[in-house]
């Protein structure tokens, strides 16, 4: 069998449509345009990169894009009073503060002083809470991206075995209450799990958000399952030792002779993270202005 593979970067590309042809409507029907505020603290190169990339990408969908660039001496209470201000900004529907930070800042703290109607990252407690609990929540990017790439490719999720492998709070935990949302039947591995290739075996779909480099082979996956590569890993290069490559969580190349469906690394669900990003905020501005919400573009 030779899995199909998912397209996330094309996916994403129709997203971000999606979300500019809503946008558009909003700006000519209700005279309303979102806008995302991205808080910079410091100069970490990799964060530098991606808050540019967030900045091209919502103003190329319409939105308003407020960038807040902070040295890396800032002290927490500059911070707060900056996120205070965003937080009481009716302009602004959607706020997150790249990460990591300087070590003097607490990354908790940072995600608790935001509006959880604003935290378009998805990590305020109480949108987890709401979450767990099946309310209107603000999904977490990546897991959101997930789901809709495993909606698209098998429709109804309903009644099919799940299994998530990896616990953290940004994609393992949320990942699996969104598939339970959509009545999987869910399975949460990790590293002490026992005979984890068995239990990975029984999954129609597989998820893999762990951080460790082709850690899952071929022969732990279910013959036709669909299979997440959340991972992304850099790994020295095998042909060339003086150089190196991204590679996922699960060995690409033997995993896609037994899946019916899988995601490449790079370009599966990478590109999704900054798309439903931009989704989020939509939600956030349409919720803020008792809109109703874009279908297919949430949880």
């Amino acid at each position: 069998m030779t899995a199909t593979i998912i397209d996330g970067k094309a996916f994403a590309a129709d997203v971000r449509a999606q979300v500019a042809t809503h946008v558009g409507r909003l700006k000519q029907e209700n005279g309303i345009t979102p806008g995302l505020a991205v808080v910079l603290v410091g100069e970490d190169p990799a964060s530098q990169v991606y808050v540019r990339s967030k900045g091209k990408q919502t103003v190329e969908v319409g939105m308003n894009s407020f960038e807040h660039k902070l040295p890396a001496d800032t002290s927490a209470e500059d911070l707060y009073a900056l996120i205070d201000q965003l937080n009481n900004d009716p302009a602004v529907h959607g706020i997150l503060c790249q990460f990591p930070v300087p070590d003097h800042l607490s990354e908790s703290d940072i995600v608790a002083r935001i509006d959880p109607a604003k935290d378009v990252d998805g990590l305020h407690i109480l949108n987890i809470g709401r979450l767990a609990s099946g309310q209107d929540a603000m999904a977490p990017c990546t897991p959101l991206g997930c789901l809709m790439l495993l909606r698209d490719q098998l429709g109804s999720l309903s009644g099919k075995s799940a299994v998530v492998v990896g616990r953290s709070n940004l994609v393992g935990k949320p990942m699996a209450q969104l598939l339970l949302r959509d009545s999987c039947t869910v399975t949460i591995a990790h590293s002490r799990t026992k005979d984890l290739g068995a239990v990975c075996r029984e999954a129609d779909i597989l998820v893999a958000a762990v951080g460790r480099p082709q850690m899952i082979p071929g022969d732990w996956v279910k013959p036709g399952a669909t299979v997440i590569d959340v991972g992304i890993n850099r790994i020295q290069h095998p042909e060339n030792p003086e150089k190196t490559k991204l590679v996922g969580d699960v060995d690409f190349a033997g995993c896609a002779e037994v899946a019916g469906a899988i995601t490449p690394v790079p370009g599966g669900v990478g590109p999704m993270t900054i798309a439903c990003l931009l989704a989020n905020t939509l939600t956030a501005c349409c919720r803020a202005n008792g809109l109703a919400e874009p279908e297919g573009l949430t949880a």
